[in-house]
């Protein structure tokens, strides 16, 4: 029988913040919130408080190595550099374990991707063909996975599980290709140097992955201090060291679930059958077997599964909020209505909103009509259709895009306010169609293909 564990006042504090952290859209409300806050405060009285606050800077020294960048840039290269660890873990697990795992399972979450990227990067190039802009095609290729998520969990009860992990496959596929975009497309002039160093630590992780090394420790000093510095200097976005850090941590446990069950058995025996002292303090045998649970545990979980888990809530609520904050405030210094049908907002528009709903749904019904597909288990053609509109939700990697793809002013200002507007219209018309779909178990059809 279990017994219900005393709470400390701390854990009472603590409490509605993890209830918070275990909501889905409570990060896209947040990510919402503070870029909507920094557009507001960007065109106030005090928009040079704003401006100057991203314009501080940050030394850090290290001997004579000396990196000196603002805070902007320390957020653009450095925190993001975490959200794209992430990624390469989703990225890792979906292909180990996940819907990427089979040729079967992932052909059409690939497609739909692929499909996604390519339309949307066209319809941009139609409107802006010609003008310096036109190298921001990659703009509206990007799924924002935590807003999309987040609006479709409000919908759960109208949507089978299938269709959430359709969308989340569809959108790490989205950011693998965002990566190869932005390592390809978006870099600046490659210092040889820094890179052959970067790929010795790049080996010196693989290395230690072969030889077990499961300590996040190891990898973090590594991959941070070895990895993510060499190539923010080689001119490589330091981003994707990231992503290449990420592939490395090992995705396998030392034991297996049988094998942890039974260790776990003894070992719980041995501490039941234990000698109790009396008083607070354990003895030294049950300390000595509690160590031995923890290494069972810590066995039977893999590196991966732990880092993404333990990362996931810094992500959503504070680096991807802070993100947001600091990209999405933008001065409006003319004609609202001119900028908005500017050709790069259009592009960006048309793409996000109808280059992604054209572009993947229609790749899903390509695949499913010539049998090389088929439809997520429970799904209807309704879900797919709302899916591909949520896709155009692009904002995070949209706007991190804009910043590497963009120079000048007026340009970032059009794309961003373009991708703003076209996030809060894909967002809306997703939700709206998704909640006109019948609640799952109410109409007996309600699994059935259309």
């Amino acid at each position: 029988m279990y017994h219900k564990i005393p709470k400390s006042p701390i854990d009472r504090v603590l409490h509605p913040l993890r209830t918070l952290g275990k909501n889905e859209s409570n990060a896209g409300f947040l990510l919402f919130f503070t870029a909507v806050f920094a557009l507001i405060w960007a065109n106030s009285p005090w928009k040079e408080t704003y401006f100057a606050l991203w314009d501080t800077h940050f030394t850090v020294t290290f001997g004579s190595f000396s990196l000196d960048e603002n805070l902007h840039h320390w957020i653009n290269d450095g925190l993001m550099a975490v959200f794209f660890f992430v990624v390469g873990l989703e990225i890792k697990r979906e292909v180990l374990a996940g819907e990427l795992s089979t040729v079967r399972q992932s052909i059409l979450p690939i497609g739909a991707a692929l499909g996604g990227m390519l339309v949307p990067a066209l319809f941009y190039l139609l409107f802006t063909d010609g003008t310096r802009a036109e190298g921001g095609w990659g703009i509206p290729m990007a799924t924002d996975i935590a807003f999309s998520l987040g609006l479709l969990s409000l919908v759960s009860r109208r949507v089978p599980l299938s269709i959430k992990i359709f969308l989340t496959a569809l959108a790490i596929v989205d950011d693998l290709g965002a990566v190869l975009v932005i390592a390809f497309f978006y870099t600046s002039n490659i210092s040889m140097e820094n890179l052959l160093l970067g790929a010795g630590f790049m080996m010196a992780l693989l290395a230690a992955n072969r030889m077990g090394v499961r300590s996040t420790t190891f990898y973090a000093i590594l991959g941070i201090g070895g990895l993510w510095t060499a190539f923010l200097l080689s001119g490589i976005h330091a981003t994707i060291a990231g992503v290449l850090a990420a592939l490395t941590i090992p995705g396998r446990a030392k034991i297996n679930e049988a094998q942890f069950m039974l260790r776990m058995r003894a070992l719980m025996g041995r501490f039941e059958a234990s000698e109790p002292n009396g008083n607070p303090f354990l003895t030294g045998e049950q300390q000595h077997l509690i160590e031995r649970m923890k290494l069972a545990n810590m066995n039977a979980e893999t590196p991966l599964q732990k880092l993404e888990h333990a990362l996931h809530p810094l992500i959503s609520f504070v680096i991807m909020p802070l993100f947001a904050f600091a990209n999405a405030g933008v001065e409006i210094t003319g004609d609202f209505w001119t900028i908005i049908t500017s050709p790069v907002s259009l592009g960006v528009m048309v793409g996000l909103v109808v280059g992604k709903f054209i572009g993947i749904a229609g790749v899903c019904r390509l695949l499913v009509w010539l049998k090389i597909a088929k439809l997520p288990t429970g799904a209807r053609w309704p879900h797919i259709y709302g899916v591909a509109l949520l896709a155009g939700i692009g904002f995070t990697m949209s706007l991190f895009i804009t910043e590497l793809a963009l120079t000048a002013p007026m340009d970032r200002l059009e794309a961003k306010l373009g991708i703003l507007v076209s996030s809060l219209l894909a967002g809306g018309l997703g939700l709206f169609y998704l909640k006109r779909q019948p609640i799952l178990g109410e109409n007996e059809d309600a699994h059935e293909e259309e």
